[in-house]
């Protein structure tokens, strides 16, 4: 079963004087760039949490934001009233005619108008946050589990699709086949020369065999069912599946230059279109 890099996870937890909001999105990218949002005082612990988060996630372009929500009376902020004051001054000097309610408003939204006291890190506390975390992860990984059975369906539907035309394809080569025999010969009777005929069947059967694509149908068949093994690998594969749509790619742009024939070549079109969803997607594969 494939993994979506896409996913988002939220989990939240409410103690007696703070609650505690944990959120992690992810997005595809081709390795792990993790930005990382919590307040300064638990910053000495960040390192150890990257590295479970890069762990657990792998891969992805992913935001982790660590919230405390003070909802008790207990606050590591406070008024700095000197500051407040002094500013309250230098606004006076400047429009002595204002209103004292109007120059606290502004003077309280002034740098260093607040300053907080940085406390120690409590170890009970702590824990609970590794717990959220904990959560939050477990709930973006379902997000990625359910937007990779989505991927999985899509990309069977594409694959059938591709196995589909190719077949169509091959239905054709008959007719292609003989469209070009009677190409040729049209073309040396219109040129009016006497041909050996064994010489002329000869160079007929080089040039049908340069043309023929029973190869890139056996090659192309090989490298659907393989990307359909891969999907329910139990690894991370969206990397290998990459590599094998290039293949897959290689294939198909082979039989439409060898194809020589109208509706034989509206069907490479159409799985060539097929396979371009594929890799649109496959960039989301963890």
């Amino acid at each position: 079963m494939i993994l979506s890099m896409t996913g988002f996870g939220k989990a939240t937890k409410q103690l007696p004087n703070k609650k505690i909001n944990v959120e992690i999105k992810s997005l595809n990218s081709k390795g792990l760039d993790l930005n990382m949002r919590m307040p300064s005082v638990y910053r000495e612990m960040e390192l150890g949490l990257r590295n479970d988060i890069s762990q657990k996630l792998e891969r992805g372009k992913v935001d982790f934001s660590l919230y405390i929500e003070v909802t008790g009376e207990e606050t590591t902020a406070k008024v700095n009233a000197p500051v407040i004051k002094s500013y309250i001054n230098q606004m006076k000097a400047i429009l002595p005619e204002a209103d004292a309610t109007e120059l606290m408003k502004m003077a309280v939204r002034m740098p260093d108008a607040l300053k907080t006291e940085r406390d120690e890190i409590d170890e009970n506390e702590w824990a609970e946050i590794v717990l959220v975390v904990n959560e939050a992860l477990e709930n973006i990984q379902t997000f990625r589990k359910d937007e990779g059975r989505s991927l999985e369906k899509e990309f069977q539907l594409r694959i059938a699709n591709i196995r589909l035309y190719m077949e169509q394809a091959l239905l054709l080569d008959p007719e292609r086949v003989k469209n070009i025999k009677e190409r040729l010969q049209t073309a040396i009777e219109e040129l009016k020369v006497t041909v050996d005929e064994n010489r002329f069947e000869q160079e007929l059967i080089y040039y049908l065999e340069k043309l023929d694509i029973t190869e890139e149908k056996v090659r192309l068949t090989n490298h659907l069912d393989y990307f359909l093994q891969t999907l329910n690998g139990k690894e991370a594969n969206g990397r290998k599946l990459g590599f094998i749509t290039q293949e897959m790619g290689r294939e198909i742009n082979t039989m439409g230059s060898k194809s020589n024939h109208a509706e034989m070549q509206k069907l490479v079109v159409m799985m060539k279109d097929e396979l371009e969803k594929i890799k649109e997607q496959v960039l989301n594969v963890l």
